[in-house]
């Protein structure tokens, strides 16, 4: 009796344990698992994408050029110690020709020198912080472009991945149909009801409809992979989409968006080249300002650690460095035309990218109306042809049409969903390149 409610006792361990093996397993996977919806993978991909992290380094290093250009006209203390050695060389004197000369040695000598320098007067100094400024605010503009090209890249794979799913999910039903229809069919052609040429048919259907499957799932991987990477997850990370792709169709409107209007100043490639232009116009000051004098100011100290006999060298020096540029024989007017030249290049390019965008929101408008257009048509004729299919699987269970009718009407069906499909891909497509170029993303 003893023995037997310890083994039961001990059984009744084992299985606790068993169940708290499973249990830690489980929550580690669901640890390791990503489940997203379309709003939080865009937040990831924001947090870990590297390409995002890169833009957030350049103005960093943005920042620390501005720090540079600004210590250039601070202070600028330096310190020198010298050692000279004469390796017992001697002068002589003679004082007149009877007396004999006066020979006097060289002694090695050591000095520490301290200087301070400053910057009192350049207009290129001021002009340079400015274009660092200027320079640090269009990596900033940058960084809003790489977070917005993210946003784009991340919607449209993370849509990818939910149409890859769903195509593969219509070649599961695809063979699924064209297998039922297969066996129905086959021991109809061995009592010779049908001709057996109608079940190799069948048979060639069923492995084209196999190998569309394999293609199916080999770009749900490959979509899956992209995400990884834009997601910057790592590579054995497990991601789990939670939002489908109706409900991510249920939350826009479609209407509104082709009644916006652009608003150039907004768009982030605007904004940029704007940037940079109004650099270039500031390169154009900075060249004039090459023409203007620069003032300094000096204070120099010197410490004598080893004196020579005769020293008349001050120790406190302090003065002031004019340098006005006279001739350069016609360099610095190029400098000034080529940076001119190089401003007017880029007024030209930013009315060259005014009318692009206008010329962009039109087609990208058309190509939104069209995609709700088809999308439209694609959804009916996937209704339409489900019923047609379901009549016709109905008529073939009572023997009123071939296996043949069935096939055609199946395939129908499968191609409708395929178009309806990709139709809602183009669609949603369509609405995330408008907000990119709204800036709205």
């Amino acid at each position: 009796m003893t023995c037997t409610y310890n083994k039961h006792k001990y059984m009744v361990r084992i299985s606790v344990l068993i169940l708290l093996a499973v249990f830690s397993y489980e929550s580690i996977k669901s640890q390791d698992k990503l489940s997203l919806d379309l709003e939080g993978a865009i937040n990831y991909a924001l947090k870990n994408n590297l390409s995002i992290k890169n833009a957030g380094l350049d103005i960093d290093e943005a920042s620390e050029k501005v720090k540079e250009t600004l210590a250039a006209g601070l202070p600028q203390l330096n310190a020198t110690v010298d050692y000279s050695n004469f390796l017992g060389a001697e002068i002589e004197l003679r004082f007149s020709e009877e007396a004999p000369p006066t020979t006097i040695p060289f002694k090695p000598t050591s000095n520490l020198h301290l200087s301070v320098g400053q910057l009192i007067l350049s207009g290129s100094y001021i002009i340079g912080v400015q274009i660092a400024n200027m320079y640090r605010q269009m990596m900033e503009t940058g960084y809003r472009k790489s977070e917005q090209d993210i946003k784009e890249q991340v919607s449209k794979t993370y849509y990818l991945v939910l149409v890859s799913e769903k195509n593969r999910e219509i070649s599961e039903k695809n063979l699924t149909n064209i297998k039922d229809i297969y066996e129905k069919t086959k021991p109809m052609a061995d009592v010779g009801v049908v001709e057996k040429t109608d079940v190799d048919q069948l048979y060639v259907q069923v492995s084209l409809v196999q190998n569309l499957l394999i293609s199916a799932e080999a770009q749900v991987e490959f979509s899956y992979n992209m995400l990884r990477l834009q997601l910057g997850a790592g590579v054995e990370k497990d991601i789990e989409l939670t939002e489908s792709l109706e409900e991510i169709l249920d939350k826009i409107n479609f209407e509104t968006l082709l009644f916006e209007q652009l608003n150039i100043n907004n768009n982030l490639d605007y904004q940029l080249l704007q940037s940079q232009q109004r650099i270039t116009e500031k390169q154009v000051t900075l060249e004039k300002m090459s023409f203007l004098p620069v003032v300094t100011g000096y204070y120099n100290y010197t410490e004598k650690i080893l004196k020579p006999d005769f020293d008349i060298s001050p120790k406190n020096v302090i003065g002031i460095n004019v340098n006005i540029p006279l001739f350069s024989s016609g360099m610095r007017r190029a400098k000034l035309n080529q940076a001119k030249i190089n401003m007017l290049s880029f007024e030209n390019n930013m009315e060259l990218l005014e009318e692009q965008l206008l010329i962009n929101e039109k087609q990208l408008k058309y190509n939104l109306k069209i995609a709700l257009e088809q999308y439209e048509n694609q959804k009916k004729n996937a209704e339409v042809s489900k019923r047609v299919y379901e009549n016709m699987k109905l008529k073939y269970n009572q023997g009123i049409v071939s296996s043949l009718d069935l096939t055609t009407s199946n395939n129908n069906y499968i191609t409708a969903e395929a178009n309806y499909i990709k139709a809602l891909m183009n669609l949603l497509e369509a609405d995330v390149s408008l907000k990119k170029l709204y800036s709205s993303l």
